[in-house]
């Protein structure tokens, strides 16, 4: 892999407010910097749903090793960087403990360690893929892309905002949905489909399935999976104009999926029998 930002899909509200859905890949070490920014809605792939012996292959074939080799000094930034043959011996070092972190890896393995703890190990030297939504970049942009910024995510940020920049938005009228992954021959599904299929597909951080196929069934499948487990963040890259300009949630001028799956949830639980009375009926039947 290798530092990527594309379009997934840019809209603007009638009242010219736009949102735009990028997938984005940089090394998975900078994740938590990137993180920091509460006003994006993001959904990651995660590193405990890989089997670890695809992972080893992937840190051992194309590791995420760092852009340059900052000299030492007080701060947070590197001003100066490593001559040459320290920055080779510097990568040299990065490398060895890729591999007696991959060694400790198959190790946990033959013990029969669980993924969720054993595939933790070989994050620093994993590629990341992210999805991102939001209204508001200029705060990202003016720290990320700034020389004091961490390379890594500086590296990422800029292509960020070059990918934004040759986007030319969609405009979408109220009630039409901003639906990121469907596909040009998709458009057809019935609305709730395409919502649906959407927020599945932004959890899954590809429009495809694990085993590399496009199965909207196997959408419809796991949308149902994340209503059910309350796993809401992938309902936020879903959303439709609103009817002004004020802040929902962390969009502004727009209105996330999952204010409704939300409010269905709890109209579900307010409506369900209480405890109480259930265990009453069933004394005086």
């Amino acid at each position: 892999m290798a530092y990527n930002a594309r379009v997934l899909l840019d809209s603007t509200s009638p009242a010219g407010i736009r949102l735009t859905t990028l997938e984005v890949t940089f090394p998975r070490f900078v994740l938590a910097e990137f993180n920091t920014h509460r006003l994006f809605s993001r959904n990651s792939s995660s590193s405990r749903a890989i089997p670890t012996s695809k992972l080893i292959e992937r840190v051992l074939k194309d590791p995420a090793v760092p852009l340059e080799w900052g000299r030492n000094k007080a701060g947070m930034s590197a001003t100066d960087v490593l001559p040459g043959d320290l920055a080779q011996e510097a990568e040299r070092v990065w490398l060895g403990a890729r591999d007696a972190a991959v060694a400790h890896a198959q190790r946990l393995l033959e013990l029969d360690v669980h993924k969720q703890e054993l595939n933790r190990l070989l994050e620093p030297f994993l590629w990341h893929t992210v999805i991102v939504s939001a209204t508001e970049w200029e705060n990202f942009f003016e720290l990320r892309c700034a020389p004091n910024a961490q390379p890594e995510i500086r590296a990422a940020a800029i292509l960020m905002r070059e990918a934004m920049n040759a986007s030319v938005p969609q405009t979408l009228d109220y009630g039409e949905w901003h639906t990121p992954l469907l596909q040009p021959d998709e458009s057809g599904l019935a609305l709730e489909t395409r919502r649906r299929v959407s927020a599945a597909r932004c959890a899954r951080v590809s429009y495809l399935t694990h085993q590399g196929l496009r199965e909207i069934e196997r959408d419809l499948e796991l949308y149902e999976r994340l209503r059910a487990d309350r796993h809401l963040s992938p309902f936020e890259h879903v959303a439709t104009p609103a009817p002004d300009g004020a802040f929902q949630a962390n969009f502004r001028g727009w209105i996330q999926m999952r204010r409704d799956i939300e409010s269905a949830i709890a109209n579900d639980a307010n409506s369900a029998p209480h405890v109480g009375s259930l265990i009453a009926n069933h004394k005086g039947s």
